[in-house]
């Protein structure tokens, strides 16, 4: 997780374009949001893209920057749209607006639960368990997903999480849950297999 307090940097040197305090920021920064994209988007290049275009859109808007939110959450912001808008040239329209509308419907609940509990901690670690959960998570609708690894995987807070996807705490909680109940359904077969060839061996 990253440092998500306002002054972390200079904002007055920011919006100046004073480019050591604006290297220093891709510094600490670069790291947190290429994860962002690659979770969200699975690829290495688009993980690329995403980075590239929030940094140059961000230094073009920096003039602008009121400091109202965190250096972080406004990044986040901007590497969550374009994520989106790299989603939405495969598929149908997705952004940040309409990710606000709930989605309830669409995320139903999961029937279907296992134990993992026999597992244990290290296998779950490994590369070929990793892969997995990565494919699970890219099979997450994209207002769970991008809830999930902000909360989840970047270890931010749900206040922060609200903020950056202008949702309300409940539902950035909601959207949560569903996100890890349906992430353990979608492991249930894979995890499953695996208990019950434990269990046999």
């Amino acid at each position: 997780m990253i440092n998500s307090t306002p002054h972390d940097f200079s904002i007055e040197a920011l919006r100046a374009g004073d480019r050591a305090e604006f290297a220093r920021m891709v510094d600490s920064y670069s790291a947190p949001i290429y994860r962002l994209g690659l979770k969200m988007l699975g690829g290495a290049q688009d993980a690329e893209d995403v980075l590239q275009n929030t940094f140059l859109n961000a230094l073009t808007h920096l003039p602008d920057f009121e400091g109202r939110s965190s250096i972080s959450t406004w990044l986040y912001r901007i590497a969550a749209n374009e994520a989106l808008m790299l989603i939405r040239k495969r598929k149908s329209n997705v952004n940040l607006e309409d990710l606000q509308t709930d989605a309830d419907d669409d995320n139903p609940m999961p029937e279907t639960f296992v134990d993992w509990s026999a597992l244990p901690e290290n296998e779950l670690l490994t590369g070929e368990g990793k892969d997995v959960i990565n494919a699970a998570i890219q099979k997450l609708s994209e207002s769970l997903r991008v809830v999930f690894i902000l909360r989840d995987v970047e270890g931010l807070s749900i206040k922060e999480t609200a903020e950056i996807l202008n949702l309300t705490e409940t539902n950035v909680k909601t959207r949560l849950l569903r996100a890890r109940m349906a992430l353990r359904e979608q492991l249930s077969a894979y995890y499953g297999e695996r208990t019950t060839q434990k269990e046999n061996q």
